[in-house]
């Protein structure tokens, strides 16, 4: 019975939060095997992490949680790491919802590009920016990362900053 419970909340978290697993995903693994293989890793440490959850935070937060420790976690590992699994889920069947928000090959360019930018930033910052992006209180990203709201505001602005370096000349303001 544990287990079907289990199912169900996984698969509800998995349907509610998909876009920003994808989102952590994106910005931490560039080429679609190693997107794949950190997919099913998040997927076992968000299946794992089920028991744990008590409810204290928002599912989104958890979910955020899980799915960025896991990115950064796994991006350590990656060189060592080049065996092959079963996966849980082929990622190729679960719709990319980056492309309904991308409408021309233009947007979709910039869109990629802010990845590329967003994988060179040190692994704390790029997780803010995702953060930012979704439209997350310092609060909450302060929650998720278990940093103070003074240190996310800082931070941010310097991962802002360097972003805007890394996209000079890409991307121009009108």
């Amino acid at each position: 019975m544990v287990a079907d419970k289990w199912e169900t909340t996984f698969k509800q978290w998995l349907g509610e939060h998909q876009g920003l697993i994808f989102k952590v995903i994106r910005a931490y693994a560039a080429t679609t095997e190693d997107q794949d293989d950190l997919f099913q890793e998040i997927l076992l440490q968000l299946w794992c992490s089920i028991p744990g959850f008590r409810g204290k935070a928002a599912v989104s937060t958890w979910v955020y949680r899980v799915a960025l420790n896991t990115a950064l976690v796994w991006k350590r590992g990656q060189k060592k790491r080049r065996q092959r699994r079963t996966p849980l889920i082929d990622i190729s069947q679960v719709p990319d919802i980056s492309e309904e928000h991308t409408t021309s090959a233009e947007d979709r360019q910039i869109v990629d590009r802010l990845y590329v930018a967003i994988r060179e930033l040190p692994k704390v910052d790029a997780s803010l920016v995702l953060m930012y992006l979704d439209g997350l209180s310092y609060s909450e990203m302060a929650d998720i990362l278990g940093i103070s709201q003074s240190n996310v505001g800082v931070k941010l602005n310097r991962a802002r900053k360097r972003l805007a370096e890394l996209l000079k000349g890409y991307v121009d303001e009108p």
